[in-house]
């Protein structure tokens, strides 16, 4: 089993759907991210959050098993985001972003980081996660991103020199024919995958994810729910059990891939049930392996 390292943003969300709405709830790319990686592999955290950080969030994590020594308190108030959904919950309007600390971060490795086999660089500015890949001492064994129409348009000269040095971009639909200025989604994953990751996992909310993995395509739907909450935080838990099981199996070849996105796709299709991280606090492994089970039912063409 090996470790897995990610570095991100841990936030307080502010979230209204049609269903119901919460108010400075636990939220973060890392955040969602880390509790789903850590039903699979030991998840080390590294982010910044302000004195204002309620203490009971960091036991969360912690009582998850996510090592949290890399979450450092600044000096300030923690990032907070608010956004709201309609009946399409493909898509979130942003009401209010306030970076907080979160506009001064820099990451700072300590030496028992610098050489953990495998790293997510999450939703972050592209020079944060270019620094990161710096302080490594030996190349990781995987290394994955995730980016945002944010950082597409205001610094893609940084996030395609990221790319470049890459294994795996985690990506959702509309971002990934932004960055590749291509409409068609097959043509726009392999423009990306030009760009230097092997391997393209675009995220395509409730209509599934598809991955371009060597030349080759894989295709899983979303999980069929009757009942879904809130989808904030549905893309980073999607790359927690992505990468969780490829950590968990210290395996990164095509069939692990496949199985990968698979795993994914089961833990984001258990965060869309509640808001922020309610359900995953209910999960059990149990849980994840008969949704698996599911999951191969629901996809396999033989009798």
């Amino acid at each position: 089993m090996g470790d897995l390292l990610v570095i991100g943003s841990v936030a307080l969300d502010s979230v209204e759907t049609p269903f119901g709405k919460v108010r400075e709830v636990l939220g973060g790319s890392a955040t969602y991210f880390s509790y789903a990686a850590s039903f699979f592999t030991q998840v080390r955290l590294v982010a910044t959050v302000g004195e204002d950080f309620p203490e009971p969030h960091r036991r969360l994590l912690a009582d998850r098993g996510v090592d949290t020594r890399g979450l450092r308190a600044s000096q300030g108030k923690t990032f907070r985001w608010a956004g709201e959904y309609g009946f399409d919950l493909n898509e979130a309007r942003t009401l209010d972003t306030q970076l907080n600390v979160l506009a001064d971060f820099r990451p700072d490795l300590g030496e028992d980081l610098r050489r953990t086999p495998f790293l997510f660089l999450a939703n972050i500015d592209p020079e944060l996660q270019l620094d990161v890949l710096r302080q490594m001492k030996e190349r990781p064994r995987l290394v994955a991103l995730d980016t945002m129409n944010f950082w597409i348009r205001g610094k893609q000269a940084a996030l395609r020199r990221a790319l470049a040095e890459v294994d795996v971009v985690t990506i959702n639909d509309a971002e990934a024919r932004q960055l590749a200025g291509e409409p068609n989604l097959i043509r726009a994953a392999r423009a990306i995958g030009a760009m230097g990751p092997r391997v393209v996992v675009v995220k395509r909310g409730e209509y599934g994810a598809l991955m371009l993995a060597d030349g080759a395509f894989f295709f899983v739907p979303a999980y069929p729910l009757e009942s879904v909450y809130d989808p904030t935080g549905a893309g980073d838990t999607f790359a927690g059990g992505f990468m969780g099981h490829l950590a968990a199996q210290e395996r990164v070849d095509a069939a692990a891939m496949r199985r990968a996105v698979v795993y994914g796709s089961v833990m984001a299709s258990f965060t869309v049930e509640d808001f922020s991280l309610r359900r995953l606090t209910r999960l059990k492994p149990g849980d994840i392996a008969d949704r698996y089970a599911s999951f191969h039912d629901l996809i396999r063409l033989e009798a």
